[in-house]
Order: C-alpha cells, then sequence, then structure tokens
C-alpha cells in the first residue's frame, strides 16, 4: 500500500468516524426528545383523569366512563396527526391508571378498560393492534408498579381486555394479540388461550363415553401349593 493509499484509508476510517458520531448524537437528542414527549403525556392525561374523578366525586361509577373518553381521544388525535399512536399509547394508558390510582380508584379493572379501549381503537383506525395492545399492557403495568398497585393482577386484567377487544375483532387479531402478548406475564399464556374460540366438538361426551369399551379385568389370588 502506498503513502497515497495509507493516508486516504485512514482519512475514510476517520470519516466513517464522524458521519458515526454524528447519527449517535443525533439519536439520543431524538430518544430524549422522545422521552420527555412520554414524560408530558402521562403528566397531561394523569392530572386529566384525577382532575375529571375528583370533580364527579363518583370514582367507582365514573373511573370506567372517564377511561373510554380519554382513550378514545388519544386515538383521534393520532388520527388526525396521521402517526404517533404506538408511541403515545403507553403513556396515556400508563396516565389514566396513575390519575385513577391517584382518587383511589380500582386499577385493576381500569387497566382492563384502558387496554381493550386501545385495541378497539386500534381496529377502527386501521392501525397496528397487536403492538397497541403490547404497548398498553406494558404502560398498565408501569403505572401499577409506580403507584404500588399488583402489577401480577393488573398485568392478567390487561391482557384479559386485550384478548376481549380482539376477539370482537376476529380471529386474526386474537391470534397476533396472544402472540404479542405471550410471555408479558406468568400466566398470560393460559389468560389468552381462554379467549381463542373453542373449536366444535365433532362428538358429544356421551358419544364417546360410549364409543370408549371398558375393559375389566379380574385378578385371582392362588394358594401357594395350589
Amino acid at each position: 500500500m502506498t503513502n497515497e493509499q495509507a493516508i486516504s484509508e485512514e482519512n475514510f476510517q476517520e470519516g466513517i468516524g464522524r458521519a458515526g458520531s454524528t447519527v449517535k448524537d443525533g439519536v439520543i437528542s431524538s430518544l430524549k426528545g422522545i422521552n420527555e414527549i412520554e414524560a408530558e403525556i402521562v403528566t397531561l392525561v394523569r392530572s386529566t383523569v384525577s382532575n375529571a374523578l375528583r370533580a364527579t366525586g363518583e370514582v367507582a361509577t365514573e373511573s370506567v366512563n372517564i377511561t373510554r373518553d380519554v382513550v378514545k381521544g388519544a386515538i383521534q388525535a393520532t388520527e388526525e396527526v396521521g402517526t404517533g399512536l404506538i408511541l403515545s399509547t403507553k403513556s396515556v394508558a400508563k396516565g389514566i391508571v396513575m390519575g385513577v390510582s391517584d382518587v383511589g380508584g380500582d386499577v385493576i379493572t381500569v387497566s382492563n378498560q384502558t387496554v381493550k379501549g386501545a385495541v378497539k381503537g386500534a381496529a377502527d383506525i386501521g392501525a397496528d393492534v397487536a403492538l397497541v395492545a403490547r404497548r398498553a399492557v406494558d404502560g398498565v403495568i408501569e403505572a401499577s408498579k409506580e403507584v404500588g398497585a399488583n402489577a401480577g393482577d393488573v398485568a392478567v386484567s390487561a391482557v384479559s381486555g386485550a384478548m376481549e377487544a380482539a376477539g370482537a375483532i376476529g380471529n386474526t387479531a386474537v391470534h397476533s394479540v396472544r402472540d404479542m402478548l405471550v410471555g408479558v406475564v406468568e400466566g398470560v399464556k393460559d389468560v389468552a388461550n381462554a379467549a381463542l374460540p373453542k373449536p366444535r366438538p365433532t362428538e358429544t361426551a356421551a358419544t364417546a363415553k360410549k364409543a370408549a369399551p371398558v375393559e375389566v379385568t379380574t385378578r385371582t389370588r392362588s394358594k401357594r401349593g395350589e
């Protein structure tokens, strides 16, 4: 390799380094921006939900209605902007659960309703139902940990809501949501499978019983010497 080639190679490597650094700095800046946006959404939703529930004075009866209303508002916002549902779903779900917790509401029930509403809303606007379900479930689980609720119970409730909503959409949605959520919490597979359409039985229990022959065996004991 000539000196000129060596210098050229060195300059090339240096250029790659500068480009990599530029991209790295840009990505870091963008991710910081995303984190700030997500935190702002959580704060907005949390305060909106808690203030609305305090104003009604009916936490037990109004939590579900306000949750449904907030989820619809968030979905309509992303529909108008044309993007952002996947990004915002986790923050919205987290904010709802934390807002309900602030006023002593039922976190487990609202987790179910939040995820169910998110999945239904995603289907209505043609978004990726499975990804939205996963983001929503992640959001309510994260919120439950921060407010000191039982994360396991919240997770199972949230997954049940996701599967119920997916079941109303169709078998394809059920399978994609189940595959996305299996492994989120222990026992999720059982919850998911319970929501799957059951195959039509080909025979009744009576028929099966009749068809299966019963084997009777008898044993005789013989005395020694006989």
